[in-house]
């Protein structure tokens, strides 16, 4: 009877992962959205701002214009299909809300705002809750311990079992 609850929960664990996975990947954002990502999305006087873009497609170029900082250049990032470009806010900026307008041929054009704020943000970077950002290594790695520690008590369990058995 006791092995049939132990079993019962493996099963929910392994479920609930299973379920989870999917999860974990719609959050990432389908690779045609035609939309950008802005790092951070606070960024103060002096700091590096990284933008990411999919909207692109298969081209391996493409330029960016900053209303604060003026234009980058955008390049291929470390993923498929993936176009990333990086600038400077200027030292003395004032704190407001910066347009980025992306463009790519042959008539792709994406404007994303952000927030430039007095100082540099604090507190941690990854909380652990939200899209994970390299989740499905995460994810196979975390289900491999679970499994590991799950099947290390169901032996244990087993083990005192008989001992008291005999």
């Amino acid at each position: 009877m006791r092995n049939t609850r132990i079993c019962a929960g493996i099963c929910l664990a392994v479920g609930f992962l299973a379920l989870a996975a999917p999860a974990a990947g719609a959050a990432a954002g389908p690779s045609g959205e035609m939309t950008a990502q802005i790092s951070p999305g606070k960024a103060s006087p002096g700091s590096q701002v990284t933008v990411s873009t999919r909207a692109c497609g298969k081209e391996t170029y493409g330029k960016g214009t900053s209303e604060v900082a003026g234009a980058f250049h955008l390049f291929e990032g470390d993923r498929k299909g993936e176009l990333v470009g990086v600038f400077e806010i200027p030292k003395g900026s004032e704190a407001t809300t910066d347009s980025v307008t992306l463009k790519c041929p042959p008539r792709i054009k994406i404007t994303k705002t952000y927030r430039i704020v007095d100082r540099a943000p604090s507190g941690a970077v990854d909380a652990g809750f939200g899209a994970p950002s390299g989740g499905s290594t995460q994810l196979a790695v975390g289900s491999v311990l679970l499994a590991g520690a799950v099947a290390g008590g169901v032996v244990r369990v087993r083990r005192r079992t008989a001992a008291t058995r005999v």
